[in-house]
């Protein structure tokens, strides 16, 4: 139990105050994984520009990195969809604000969603960011019952639908901005435009 409350303190430590190479390779491996969840290390390496073994020296294996790239998208993640949900009392203001922060976090939003939408997560309440997900869902979810009861979205779309919608629209907008085929001072804007009018607004 001290072995893994050490290992635990560690990842935290990580997040917190990663090394530049740390982050790198995070970020490297986020952006690696979102596209192909079974790529292999080579690849995340490749683009963290480091060698295999330089990988290594701070992640053990594959599940280690994936265990830190979750904790990392988490805390980063929560801290703009927050500020998102403390933009405004308003309900359509604060969904508004939810994609762009959602856009905002890029590759790490769309894959702390993939993470936990793959058949083979084994979900837990117990666990943090399993929790983390679930508090996120139900934020968006409360926003969602409000604008229905407001008349605003049709209550034929549910819920479920809805979040895949909202999902699909900032993965859409994430690679366009990737991609660098629209200008990104447009993106926003077409994001929320196609995702209004796809719920009715």
């Amino acid at each position: 139990m001290y072995v893994s409350y050490l290992r635990n303190m560690s990842y935290i430590a990580a997040i917190m105050n990663p090394t530049d190479t740390q982050q790198k390779i995070i970020d490297a491996a986020i952006a690696i994984f979102n596209e192909d969840f079974s790529a292999p290390l080579e690849k995340v390496a490749e683009k963290a520009a480091i060698t295999r073994r330089t990988l290594h020296r701070y992640f053990k294996d594959r599940n280690d990195l994936v265990m830190l790239c979750e904790r990392d998208m988490q805390f980063k993640c929560r801290k703009s969809m927050a500020e998102a949900m403390n933009s405004s009392t308003v309900p359509l203001v604060q969904l508004e604000n939810m994609l762009y922060a959602g856009i905002n976090c890029g590759a790490k939003y769309s894959f702390f969603n993939k993470i936990h939408s793959r058949h083979e997560h084994q979900h837990n309440t117990e666990n943090e960011a399993c929790a983390e997900y679930d508090a996120m869902y139900e934020n968006y979810k409360n926003i969602i019952f409000l604008l229905q009861e407001n008349g605003q979205i049709s209550r034929h779309l549910t819920v479920e639908w809805i979040l895949t919608l909202f999902s699909s629209v900032i993965n859409a907008a994430v690679q366009a901005e990737s991609a660098g085929s629209i200008a990104r001072n447009s993106v926003k804007k077409f994001a929320w435009y196609s995702f209004s009018k796809g719920i009715g607004i």
